[in-house]
């Protein structure tokens, strides 16, 4: 009778939710942080957008370099809109990771906000230098307060990368006490396989990369979009279509890897390489002679996303084609949950994975 009683009602657990994470005090702590960066850093960059805005009387004037102005009007919502969105998808991507208990994309997190930390001190100096500029060309507003935009601003643009700076130091403490939890939580799902845990790992990696890919891509298509000049309508519009592909590629590059789908995967490398000889050509054209000028608002931040880009595309590739190596050594049945209805079954798997060894007897789950 012991069995029956080991499955009762009384000892069935409970179902698991989206916020369940919480519970870890660690993986608490964590989201708090970045929860905390998220909301001081996007006031700040809203204030400070918002009184740019205000402040701004873009008129046509035939004796000035209305298209230079014009870009460097550009640049300055697009720099803040693009931090806006980049420190609420760190917040987004870390709610994704602790659900999933994924420490590799918790590590990247890390990484992917010291990048913000180094990107929000190259703002400084481009709001800066597109201020002084628009105020050399009259195209503020004449009243005090406008005048002295910058003044205003600074000390908020200031603050952000100090605030960054802290909050990335605590994320990679906290990153570390989550990642000897996590660990024997993997134990606990997986087993002890050294060779399927070193399978799932780069599983992991990979998946990852395709999240933070995301990101920089998009970054630096609407950085080129809005602010380069003399765009012609042809190439407006690859850009602009480049965006809902871009996506599609991304979540079809997953789809393949988790069905271990050769041809499908083999195709998104193909793919990756495209994109990788893209951005070489648009890192060259940046600097080269005759097209330099047409982007002088947006040099530097568009040579950082370029290599930075550049950097995860190869570690993409690398990671798919060790992925794909893997196939048909048993990964793909963890990877895949079976479909089913009961509700505890499709919770109780932090990492989408099952275990492949049959049901244990009731009894042992006493034991």
């Amino acid at each position: 009778m012991m069995p029956s009683a080991a499955v009762g009602p009384s000892r069935s657990k409970p179902k698991l939710t989206s916020t369940d994470f919480l519970s870890n005090t660690w993986a608490k702590l964590f989201f708090f942080v970045v929860g905390l960066q998220a909301a001081i850093c996007v006031a700040f960059e809203s204030y400070v957008f918002a009184r740019f805005q205000f402040s701004i009387e873009l008129q046509e004037n035939e004796t000035e370099d209305i298209e230079g102005l014009r870009s460097r009007y550009r640049t300055i919502p697009t720099f803040l809109a693009l931090f806006i969105f980049g420190f609420l998808y760190v917040l987004i991507l870390s709610w994704d990771a602790l659900r999933l208990k994924n420490t590799i994309q918790i590590i990247g997190l890390c990484l992917a906000n010291f990048a913000l930390f180094v990107y929000t001190i190259l703002q400084i100096d481009q709001i800066e230098k597109s201020i002084n500029m628009l105020l050399e060309g009259k195209v503020l507003k004449q009243d005090q307060a406008s005048r002295d935009v910058w003044a205003i601003c600074k000390p908020f643009l200031i603050s952000v990368p100090a605030i960054v700076g802290v909050i990335t130091v605590a994320m990679s403490f906290i990153a570390y006490q989550l990642y000897r939890e996590f660990a024997w939580d993997i134990l606990k799902q997986i087993g002890a396989d050294y060779r399927m845990k070193k399978r799932f790992l780069h599983y992991q990696i990979y998946i990852a990369l395709l999240k933070f890919d995301f990101f920089f891509f998009l970054g630096f298509t609407i950085q080129f979009i809005v602010v380069v000049n003399n765009l012609k309508n042809f190439e407006l519009g690859l850009h602009v279509a480049a965006v809902p592909i871009t996506i599609a590629i991304l979540l079809c590059a997953a789809f393949f890897t988790q069905r271990e789908n050769k041809i499908g995967v083999a195709f998104t490398i193909l793919l990756y390489f495209g994109a990788l000889a893209y951005f070489f050509f648009k890192l060259v054209r940046i600097y080269q002679p005759g097209h330099s000028q047409d982007y002088d608002a947006v040099r530097r931040s568009l040579t950082a996303f370029a290599v930075l880009t550049i950097i995860l595309i190869i570690l993409t590739i690398i990671n798919a084609f060790i992925c794909m190596s893997n196939f048909g050594a048993g990964l793909k049945a963890h990877l895949l949950k079976p479909r089913t209805t009961d509700p505890e079954k499709d919770d109780a798997n932090s990492y989408q994975m099952n275990d492949q060894k049959p049901p244990l007897p009731s009894r042992m789950t006493i034991d």
